[in-house]
């Protein structure tokens, strides 16, 4: 169903008689049907995978790259060969392409999973799913016909006994009715929608990383080929920028996605020093002048940005449980996006102010810094965290002695 939106969405927008109407399709069309396929397929893949998850996001969004490298001089070409309609509608197209790859994706075979209410509240944590099979004697449930004869009985044998006890019994088996209806009502939307996430204070430092992310990851590949064509690059040379970084992009996921697999380092410090170094390069920019120059800027940014794409989900399913990655995502791309909305705007008004398409990588470099900060944030809570979890299982393993040594003096 996304991929047909997205592949509607583009032929419409080649028919386009004005820029509101390229909002609505280009726009709004294929942005909605892309939002139903990345999440789900990015779901599963967390799904499938779980020693070697990193990895194989890293494999599986390498056809982003390769595709970007092809096709971005190809697009120039179209546009030459049959103006900007008809490239856009070969490209809507191509985008028809996205419904045969959801029709390979196969739901695995594995225990359904539900949430654990009482457990939660037991342990003072956060609601988790677990498998059904354990959760049976948890799972809340409806009175049937049998408990509800005996419920009914007893009702009976209590107002033969006192008569002002029956409007008190009737009042408790309606309110544990209206229980159990209310309880499995909320069990089955957190099933689809764990709107309890927005409580996990690590998955909403973890989002503002997002925000601000978002703001210099999409700002480059907006002006990249502007601000080289205003430095006297052809228009084709300027094109084959985007196809460098491409290269390099698909080197970066594939190499640092391997990186993060072995654990050498915690997954967190890792895309810390990434998005750092990536803001950094991007403050570089406006120093290249040249075409070689740029090349390298290309070639260092594919890289870098490359790095990050390859692990910021897999550092999502860290965060959250591979169980609430579903929601977790919808969630985190949701808040993610209004950076996202925002980051081409706020670049395109510093470089209408300045006249300079150089501002907009400033910008863009000074917000992926800021995100760091937020990933420094998270580092620093994940350690208190397990500093407590540490201190609590001493403090268990004490009593426990303690009890012992009671019990061979008693």
């Amino acid at each position: 169903m996304g991929g047909l939106m997205c592949g509607v969405g583009v032929v419409f927008g080649s028919f386009a008689r004005n820029l509101n109407e390229l909002y609505l399709t280009v726009g709004l069309l294929n942005g909605f049907g892309y939002a139903m396929t990345w999440p789900p397929t990015v779901t599963m893949l967390g799904l499938y995978f779980e020693k070697r998850r990193p990895v194989a996001n890293a494999l599986a969004s390498s056809g982003e790259c390769i595709l970007t490298f092809v096709l971005t001089p190809l697009f120039q070409l179209l546009i030459d060969s049959y103006s900007w309609r008809g490239a856009l509608l070969i490209l809507g197209g191509l985008q028809l392409n996205l419904c045969v790859c959801g029709m390979l994706l196969r739901p695995l075979k594995t225990t359904r999973y539900v949430i654990c209410e009482d457990k939660a509240e037991e342990e003072g944590l956060s609601l988790e799913l677990l498998p059904k099979d354990d959760l049976e004697q948890s799972k809340p449930r409806l009175l049937d016909a049998e408990e509800l004869r005996v419920s009914n009985h007893g009702t009976i044998k209590a107002f033969l006994e006192d008569p002002e006890e029956i409007p008190n019994s009737t009042m408790k088996v309606q309110d544990s009715y209206n229980r159990n209806k209310r309880a499995e009502l909320r069990t089955k939307i957190l099933r689809y929608v764990d709107y309890t996430l927005i409580t996990n204070a690590k998955f909403m430092v973890y989002s503002m990383f997002g925000v601000f992310a978002a703001l210099g990851f999409f700002a480059p590949a907006l002006f990249l080929i502007p601000y080289a064509r205003s430095k006297g690059i052809e228009e084709y040379q300027a094109a084959a920028l985007m196809s460098i970084s491409a290269v390099l992009d698909l080197f970066g996921r594939v190499f640092f996605g391997w990186l993060a697999n072995l654990r050498l380092v915690e997954m967190v410090l890792q895309l810390t020093a990434t998005m750092i170094l990536l803001g950094t390069v991007l403050l570089l920019c406006p120093l290249a002048s040249s075409y070689l120059e740029l090349a390298a800027f290309s070639a260092a940014y594919g890289l870098m940005y490359g790095a990050a794409v390859a692990i910021h989900i897999t550092m999502l399913a860290e965060i959250v449980g591979v169980n609430r990655l579903g929601s977790a995502l919808g969630f985190f791309l949701l808040i993610r996006s209004s950076g996202g909305l925002l980051g081409p705007p706020i670049a395109g008004f510093f470089i209408d102010k300045m006249s300079d398409y150089g501002t907009g990588f400033l910008m863009a470099g000074v917000s992926l810094i800021v995100s760091a900060l937020f990933l420094l944030l998270l580092h620093q809570m994940n350690r208190r965290g397990q500093g407590s979890s540490t201190n609590n299982h001493h403090m268990h393993t004490d009593n426990i002695g303690q009890s012992c040594r009671d019990e061979a003096k008693g």
